[in-house]
Formats: C-alpha cells, sequence, structure tokens
C-alpha cells in the first residue's frame, strides 16, 4: 500500500456558524411558544372582579373594565346555531381544532375577541370598544350574572 496524504478543506467563516446559531434560536423559540400556548389554552380562566373582567390566558389576555362592557346586551349563545356571530376571519389570533383565541372577524362583519373552546356554550358581550367579548364557560349564565352584580357595586 503506498502512503496517503490528506488536505483538510478551509474551514468554514464564522458566518456560517451564525447562521446555524441564528436558526436553532428561531426553531427553539418556536418550540417554546407551541409549549406555551398548549399549556395555556388548557388553563385559561375569566376572573370577575370589582375593576373589570380580567381575561388569563396567551397573547390576548387582558383586563376588560366593567364600564366598557354592555351588560344589558351580553347574552349566552351558541355558536352552531348562532351563525351571525360565527367567527369567519381571523385576524391576530390562534385558531386550532377545539381552540380558538384572539381577534376575529365575525360573520356579521363585526370585530370581536374570543376565546372558545366549546361553541356550544358561549358568553357573548358586546363592548363600548366596538368589539364584542365571545368566551366559553362552562356556566354563561353564571358569567352574566357575576358581571352585572359586580358592576351594580361598582
Amino acid at each position: 500500500m503506498s502512503p496517503t496524504t490528506v488536505f483538510p478543506m478551509i474551514p468554514a467563516a464564522s458566518k456560517s456558524l451564525w447562521f446555524f446559531a441564528i436558526i436553532s434560536l428561531v426553531l427553539v423559540s418556536v418550540l417554546v411558544l407551541m409549549i406555551w400556548l398548549a399549556w395555556s389554552m388548557q388553563h385559561a380562566t375569566f376572573t370577575v372582579s370589582r375593576e373589570g373582567l380580567h381575561l388569563r390566558g396567551d397573547l390576548y389576555g387582558r383586563l376588560i373594565p366593567l364600564k366598557l362592557l354592555k351588560l344589558d346586551e351580553a347574552v349566552v349563545t351558541n355558536l352552531n346555531t348562532d351563525k351571525d356571530h360565527q367567527p369567519k376571519w381571523r385576524t391576530m389570533g390562534t385558531g386550532l381544532p377545539g381552540y380558538s383565541a384572539g381577534w376575529f372577524k365575525l360573520r356579521n362583519g363585526t370585530k370581536a375577541l374570543i376565546y372558545v373552546t366549546d361553541r356550544t356554550r358561549i358568553v357573548r358581550i358586546p363592548t363600548t370598544e366596538g368589539y364584542t367579548l365571545m368566551l366559553s364557560v362552562a356556566d354563561p349564565a353564571a358569567l352574566i350574572a357575576e358581571l352585572r352584580i359586580q358592576n351594580s357595586k361598582a
């Protein structure tokens, strides 16, 4: 056998390593976001207090003061039969099978902030800000009643 000579390739510039580092960071960030969304959609809560309705969940959580809610127009609805208020277009939100959260355009053309998992038990509350709030809760009538009680105390 004859001896061989090895000629190594010139190492890649550090730009290549930065490319892989950035791509890895993006992928890890997306993975963390997906894990957080999966957790938050199982642990979203709606808390009623004198300050208002506090939505805790994913990126769209916020405190909505009671004075912004049109509680006299709040109703319990079923989105399977209430065609006008079905979400049509997601403008900024999460839309997964069995879970919708964020800003949507409804079939009737209005804007809505929704947290919907069960389309048959929805609290629909118009606001003075030009959007409708729609929430899936186990007892929609109780949520409306509690909001009205807190509003009368304020």
